[in-house]
């Protein structure tokens, strides 16, 4: 796994043994950052970041901040030395903690410009609803870019304050991009 495109395409990103992540594809990530394109200067906030591939993707690319949000520890630790290794020390903020108890944190240190969101398939439900939880209390800028992956079969439902702008597939992966318009 490595890092697309940007200041630090090339580089190579460290993934935890076993089964128990599903990082994003280079084939996935390459695509989605040619759907979003630019994201110089947005401040990004990557839920169940795992080895935080797509929040480096888009420091790489010219996001200004990223907030990663893990819960697993021995992930947390992949997800800590993979930004050492980038040199993203300063402009990057880990919680290391389940992203249901990180919502004060994550509301504070916002708002967002891109949330990235790829949960366990199983939790898709209950991350939609937290993302749609968060957006309500003013955790996202206008007009926030909000991507959800997801498998093919069971795409998130609907989040309220969030319009759908596209749904892409990708083998057993399915990106749905929506974009934040404010609550109902």
């Amino acid at each position: 796994m490595r890092v697309i495109a940007g200041r630090l395409g090339g580089r190579r990103l460290v993934a935890p043994s076993g089964t128990s992540t599903r990082p994003t594809s280079d084939r996935v990530r390459e695509a989605l950052f040619s759907i979003l394109a630019d994201v110089t200067g947005a401040r990004v906030l990557d839920l169940y970041a795992g080895t935080g591939a797509l929040g480096i993707e888009a420091l790489s690319r010219g996001a200004a901040r990223a907030v990663f949000v893990e819960a697993a520890p021995r992930t947390t630790a992949v997800l800590k030395k993979n930004l050492e290794a980038l040199g993203l020390g300063k402009e990057t903020q880990v919680l290391s903690v389940r992203v249901d108890r990180a919502v004060e944190p994550v509301i504070q240190a916002g708002p967002y410009d891109l949330v990235l969101v790829d949960p366990p398939y199983a939790d898709i439900f209950k991350a939609a609803d937290l993302v749609g939880g968060l957006g309500e209390r003013g955790a996202f800028a206008e007009d926030a870019r909000i991507v959800i992956e997801h498998a093919t079969g069971i795409p998130p439902p609907p989040i309220p304050g969030a319009e759908v702008v596209s749904e892409r597939r990708y083998g057993d992966t399915g990106v749905t991009l929506a974009t934040w318009v404010g609550s109902p």
